[in-house]
């Protein structure tokens, strides 16, 4: 059993805390020099534009948290296509379903299947 200490992540806290900070600054920024020039709209502080950033995260992404996987979805993508044999590949750019089923890592033959 692996324990891992904690420690070597604690330098990483400041350095997230500043760069939302950042991000909110450079939002509010932009906010104020753009937007009340171009629809008339009125400027926002730092809070409202912190708020501004936590709603658009809410609703364009949703609240699914931040993914830590050691791989991209692409590569798992990746590694099955690899797997599959010239038939199967050719399968799969037949049918959109059988390219959903090799992401999700289902087999081939279960896609063909589920169409029928």
């Amino acid at each position: 059993m692996k324990f891992h200490s904690h420690r070597h992540k604690i330098w990483m806290l400041p350095i997230i805390l500043v760069i939302v900070a950042v991000v909110i600054l450079v939002t509010m920024l932009l906010w104020n020099v753009l937007l009340p020039v171009l629809f008339k709209v009125p400027v926002i502080t730092y809070w409202q534009a912190a708020g501004l950033l936590v709603l658009s995260r809410l609703l364009l992404g949703g609240l699914r948290g931040f993914h830590h996987h050691n791989r991209s979805h692409r590569s798992r993508l990746r590694d099955r296509w690899e797997h599959l044999n010239p038939d199967e590949r050719e399968e799969a750019f037949k049918n959109w379903d059988n390219l959903h089923a090799l992401w999700h890592g289902r087999k081939m033959e279960e896609a063909s299947e589920k169409e029928k």
